[in-house]
């Protein structure tokens, strides 16, 4: 084998290691980048669907002078969203969704958004006046309201 056809067979074989080694690195900086990019995406999602349980919750008050008890209440609020006649004719615009071609469901609305699709934890405190609820999502520390703290009603902690 003469100099010539060695030298283009060692340019091709690290060609092709470079370009192997470039493929590497460009998928090694974008797939964390990727991966930080859903996890955001999803965090708004499971805080945009407590904050339409929250407007449930606010207009479950409105109309009946309370909040729903701890024992049942998430089911309480859906079937006050899909039953109470003021909440089925506002209810789409009230509770926008997520994603333009996502269609609202008073169903999922106390489940989070995050597999495996847990459900919210919804606790009332009804020995205060106000009444006070906490609501929260049982895989993060993001949280509506508080069960000590009255100026918290309907706050949310990641503000």
């Amino acid at each position: 084998m003469d100099i010539d056809t060695r030298n283009r067979i060692l340019s091709v074989v690290l060609g092709v290691i470079i370009i192997i080694l470039g493929y590497m690195l460009y998928h090694a900086i974008v797939d964390p980048y990727q991966e930080v990019i859903e996890r955001q995406q999803m965090r708004e999602h499971v805080r945009h669907r407590m904050s339409n349980v929250r407007d449930a919750l606010v207009q479950y008050n409105r109309t009946k002078g309370h909040f729903p008890p701890t024992k049942g209440g998430l089911d309480s609020v859906v079937n006050f969203v899909k039953t109470d006649s003021a909440m089925r004719v506002v209810g789409d615009s009230l509770f926008k969704s997520y994603s333009p071609n996502e269609e609202f469901k008073a169903d999922s609305m106390i489940y989070s958004p995050r597999p495996p699709h847990k459900r919210f934890e919804y606790t009332l405190n009804d020995t205060l006046r106000p009444e006070i609820y906490k609501l929260q999502d049982p895989d993060t520390k993001d949280r509506i309201g508080s069960l000590e703290n009255t100026t918290e009603l309907n706050a949310p902690n990641w503000r």
